[in-house]
């Protein structure tokens, strides 16, 4: 006798439509020119919310809009779930939960683009080549903006690889000397007092090796308004007293406009830390972050470039009661300040961007990528 397959309960089948459907089931379905019809990405351009999980974004819609559903990425047309767990533990911090992300594999928390068998501050892993340096091998240009510091977790697994997230002078010589293609085209960033330290203890003077390795380096972000014409690797360091202090938009006008320069295209990847034990300095920071996104989906609308944003972890911020429908929510915010290991969303448009829908694995997004520019 046939079987006939059972079907799904109706609320598993309802959540896993809504997560391959748009945030805003009023919105249109994409038009036929949809971007992510195209067959190549020549950009993409990966956004990185530090520890903005579902209800970190939920909050900033509230806080922003007034509703729930306000914000840009929430209408973006394709929308999914990602798990964010490690090699060995379910809960990441920003070293494995960026490593998967831009190599396509886990790791051990700590651990910054190196293969599982390694061990956090006593043996190498694997080198595990990133999204950005296929993007250098390739011929494209390339560049990684944070409001965090250059060497720090989220942005060294772009261009380094070490058994130690800690160690941010010997994950800075990489820059200097990349594992695979010419480096990092333009880096802009913050920690410049944490990075001095730690050159300085392997005896890496930062202005003369940079100057070196064919950068023009900017320590005051004021400078970066006044950049040459020409100008085409640019490392910007600043000092600032809290990350909400960077002007973490204006560095991203910055970095495109130099990327966009090469006919190849280019890989961007933009951080924007927004978990901190102050509530409105974390649903402030995913606020701006969707307002950077909006901005840039604007600046390359038509073109064709795929725009990813997602997490790395999650993060505690909970709104575990309230005052009425109010946008006036900060002190019903609850953070205890530690990352969490639920799934995060990922919103994205362009080239490759349908295959983001349902539930994916934070190693998925890296072969999304790579299938964007054609070379998987």
């Amino acid at each position: 006798m046939k079987r006939t397959r059972p079907s799904l309960p109706y609320p598993i089948a309802f959540v896993l439509l809504a997560l391959s459907a748009c945030a805003n089931p009023s919105s249109p379905p994409p038009s036929t020119d949809d971007p992510a019809t195209a067959e190549k990405a020549k950009n993409v351009i990966l956004f990185l919310g530090d520890g903005t999980g579902l209800a970190t974004w939920h909050a900033a819609s509230v806080r922003a809009t007034g509703d729930s559903q306000g914000l840009y990425v929430q209408q973006m047309p394709h929308i999914g779930l990602s798990d964010t767990s490690a090699a060995s533990n379910w809960v990441a911090d920003s070293a494995a939960g960026m490593t998967a992300i831009v190599t396509g594999h886990k790791t051990h928390n700590g651990v910054v683009s190196q293969g599982p068998e390694g061990k956090r501050g006593e043996k190498d892993g694997q080198t595990l080549k990133t999204i950005l340096e296929y993007a250098e091998e390739h011929g494209l240009s390339t560049g990684v903006v944070t409001n965090s510091g250059v060497a720090d977790a989220t942005p060294a697994a772009c261009y380094a690889h070490n058994n130690n997230r800690d160690e941010w002078g010997k994950t800075f010589a990489q820059l200097l000397e990349p594992s695979f293609g010419d480096g990092v085209d333009v880096l802009i960033g913050t920690g410049y007092e944490r990075l001095a330290e730690g050159c300085g203890e392997l005896g890496l003077d930062i202005p003369s090796g940079l100057e070196k390795a064919g950068y023009l380096y900017v320590q005051e972000p004021t400078e970066l308004t006044n950049l040459p014409d020409d100008a085409a690797r640019v490392v910007a360091i600043s000092e600032v007293a809290h990350q909400s202090d960077f002007d973490l938009p204006a560095a991203v006008r910055v970095a495109t406009r130099i990327l966009s320069r090469n006919p190849r295209g280019f890989f961007l990847m933009v951080e924007s830390n927004n978990h901190f034990k102050e509530a409105d300095k974390s649903i402030e920071g995913a606020i701006r972050m969707d307002q950077i996104v909006r901005e840039t989906a604007e600046t390359f609308a038509g073109t064709d470039t795929l725009i990813l944003v997602t997490a790395d972890h999650s993060y505690d911020l909970r709104m575990p009661s309230g005052k009425g429908k109010t946008k006036d929510i900060f002190d019903s915010i609850q953070i205890d300040g530690s990352h969490t290991g639920e799934q995060v969303p990922v919103f994205a448009q362009g080239p490759g961007a349908q295959a983001v829908q349902g539930f994916l694995r934070n190693t998925d997004l890296f072969h999304i990528m790579m299938k964007a520019y054609g070379w998987e």
